[in-house]
C-alpha cells in the first residue's frame, strides 16, 4: 500500500521508517497538504497528514479523484478535517487518539515554571553578565489554584503534576474524570473556574464550543493577573483578546505552545525572514509571554507511539478496510 506523507521532517522519517512494515510504502514530502499540493498524492491509496495540513472539502475531493481512500492523521486532533466531506466522499479518516499524555503535560508544567520564575529571561541575562534579580520575582506554586479546562489523559497527568506542587485543583469538562477527583479536583462551571484560577491551563480539543474560549467577552471573567497557558489548539484563544488582556494586566503572563495562525510559522526555520504576522510579532514583544513552536508532543516516547499507531491504522485499513482508530461524523455525535 502506497502512502504519501505530508509535512515531513527528518524526525518523522526516522520514526515512521522504524515502525513501517512490509507492504507499506511511504513516500515523503516536506510540502504541507493543500489543494495546490494534493497532486503529490497521485498513485497513493492513503495520505498521512499532520496538524497544519489542510483537509477541507475541496482537498478531500481532489484526493478522492487521485484514488486516495484513507487519511491517516499522525495527531490526536482532527479539527483540520472536514469529516462530513470525508464521509460523503468515502475517504476513511484515522487518528492517533493517545501517544504520550506525559509529553504534553510535562511541557505545560515546564512553561508554567519558566514563566513563573522567569527562567527564559534569567538565562539571557546571565549570558550577558547581568546577575541582577530585579524583574525576576516569582511565586510559590504551593497553595495556588490551578484551573484545568479539559481533563482527559493530558489534563489528568497535568493535574497529578500540579497536585505534587501543592496546587488546589479546579476542573471543567463535559465529564468529570475520576482520576482527577481522586486528587482532590473540584469540578465547576467554566465561569467559576475562570474567576478562581491563579493559573489557567487549556487542555481541551478545538470544537465550536471551545473556539475563542478566551475572547474579549470572556476576559472580564478571568482572575486579574492570571497565568494563562495553552498547549491544546491555537484557536482556543483569540490572540487579539490576549494582547488586550496583557496590556491591561488581566493576563499576568501568557504561555503558548500553539497559535491560531501557526500554519505559516511553526515547524519551519524563519530566522532569516521577516515575520509577516503582526499579531504574533506583537505577542513576542511582551516580557511576560513565553511561546514554544508546537513542541509539547516532541519526545522520543511520543514520536514512537505516534509512528506505531499511524502504521497500525494504515495496516488495519489495508487488511480489513477499516483503520484501528476511525474518526467519523457519528463519532463526533457520540462525543457531543
Amino acid at each position: 500500500m502506497k502512502v504519501t506523507v505530508f509535512s515531513t521532517k527528518p524526525y518523522d522519517r526516522l520514526f515512521l521508517d522504524r515502525a513501517a512494515v512490509r507492504g507499506v510504502e511511504l513516500r515523503y514530502s516536506e510540502s504541507r497538504l493543500s489543494l495546490d499540493t494534493a497532486a503529490l498524492a497521485e498513485g497513493s491509496e492513503a495520505v498521512c497528514a499532520f496538524v497544519n495540513d489542510e483537509l477541507s472539502r475541496p482537498v478531500m475531493e481532489r484526493l478522492a479523484q487521485l484514488g486516495v481512500r484513507l487519511v491517516a492523521l499522525r495527531s490526536a486532533g482532527f479539527n483540520n478535517v472536514d469529516l462530513e466531506a470525508a464521509t460523503e466522499i468515502g475517504i476513511a479518516v484515522a487518528r492517533v487518539p493517545a501517544y504520550s499524555p506525559h509529553a504534553v503535560a510535562e511541557h505545560t508544567m515546564a512553561i508554567i515554571l519558566s514563566l513563573n520564575r522567569k527562567i527564559h529571561r534569567a538565562y539571557n541575562r546571565v549570558r550577558e553578565g547581568n546577575f541582577a534579580l530585579d524583574g525576576l520575582l516569582g511565586f510559590d506554586l504551593d497553595g495556588k489554584t490551578m484551573g484545568i479546562v479539559g481533563t482527559g489523559k493530558i489534563g489528568a497527568v497535568l493535574a497529578k503534576i500540579a497536585a505534587g506542587f501543592g496546587c488546589r485543583l479546579l476542573g471543567h469538562d463535559v465529564r468529570p474524570n475520576p482520576e482527577c477527583e481522586a486528587l482532590g479536583m473540584r469540578y465547576v462551571e467554566r465561569e467559576e473556574l475562570f474567576r478562581q484560577s491563579d493559573i489557567l491551563s487549556l487542555n481541551c480539543p478545538l470544537t465550536p464550543e471551545t473556539r475563542h474560549m478566551i475572547s474579549a467577552e470572556t476576559l472580564p471573567l478571568l482572575k486579574p493577573g492570571v497565568m494563562l497557558i495553552n498547549t491544546s489548539r491555537g484557536a482556543v484563544i483569540d490572540a487579539h483578546a490576549a494582547i488586550a488582556g496583557l496590556k491591561d494586566g488581566t493576563i499576568g503572563s501568557l504561555g503558548l505552545d500553539v497559535y491560531e495562525e501557526e500554519a505559516d510559522l511553526f515547524f519551519e526555520d524563519l530566522s532569516n525572514e521577516v515575520l509577516r504576522d503582526d499579531v504574533f510579532a506583537r505577542l513576542l514583544t511582551f516580557p511576560n509571554v513565553l511561546i514554544t513552536g508546537h513542541q509539547a508532543f516532541f519526545t522520543r516516547e511520543a514520536l514512537d507511539a505516534i509512528a506505531e499507531t499511524t502504521i497500525g491504522n494504515i495496516v488495519s485499513f489495508r487488511d480489513t478496510g477499516k483503520p484501528l482508530h476511525s474518526v467519523t461524523v457519528d463519532y463526533l455525535a457520540a462525543k457531543s
